[in-house]
């Protein structure tokens, strides 16, 4: 098996990390290491990290330059980067060395909305699958990428939003980054709370304003509705 360093921003969501990493731990085939970074330097945090032996970092509370600190650090053959409120597969490395033997440069898994779900994911979920395939898969899908092709890339924008839109594009430049018919469960707490129209519309208004040039940082104080 290839050696996978796995990323994990994390920002005052220490329950849900802490079930991600019993996640990675308890999977057939296991990351060669585990990175979390701590946008809040949170004490709870680190004795979380500390008590599951995995590495915890102290990072200024910016999505992009987590991910940035945790990738410069890591020392495996591929980097994936995972949200710390997301549920996983039941064998995502098998399926991860699978592609990269075939010649894939990275890639990312399907989006599903986790339990509770609402009938609104039936329709959202395949317009999310097409809208990676002609656009750019987010975060929040487990992307991952060669260790070496990431820093080639450029790695992710130091942005608190879109981070992984350069990236990605360059990373398809590099070659095949593809999408695996595995899904990684997305927690639509944000979804429940706004309602699932009115989230998705208000995600999309920012994805608009951000190809038209707004400044992710500004449009990091939006994403809260």
């Amino acid at each position: 098996m290839l050696n996978v360093s796995v990323i994990i921003p994390c920002y005052c969501d220490e329950e849900k990390l802490a079930c991600l990493i019993s996640q990675l731990q308890a999977l057939p085939y296991k990351p060669y290491e585990i990175f979390v970074v701590d946008g809040a330097s949170s004490e709870h945090c680190r004795k979380i990290c500390h008590q599951k032996q995995v590495r915890w970092l102290a990072s200024e509370p910016c999505r992009g330059q987590q991910l940035l600190s945790g990738a410069t650090s890591a020392q495996g053959d591929v980097l994936w980067f995972l949200h710390a409120d997301i549920r996983l597969p039941s064998d995502p490395l098998t399926a991860m060395q699978g592609v990269i033997e075939q010649g894939a440069v990275g890639g990312y898994f399907r989006f599903c909305f986790d339990a509770p779900r609402a009938w609104p994911a039936i329709i959202l979920e395949p317009a999310i699958a097409l809208r990676c395939r002609i656009g750019v898969p987010y975060g929040d899908q487990g992307l991952f990428i060669i260790r070496k092709l990431y820093h080639q890339a450029g790695g992710h924008a130091p942005w608190p939003l879109f981070e992984e839109v350069p990236l990605v594009q360059g990373v398809r430049r590099l070659g095949e980054f593809v999408a695996l018919r595995e899904s990684v469960f997305v927690n639509p707490r944000r979804w429940q709370h706004d309602g699932w129209w009115r989230r998705t519309w208000h995600n999309r208004k920012l994805a608009l304003n951000f190809a038209r040039g707004v400044a992710p940082q500004e449009l990091a104080e939006r994403y809260r509705i």
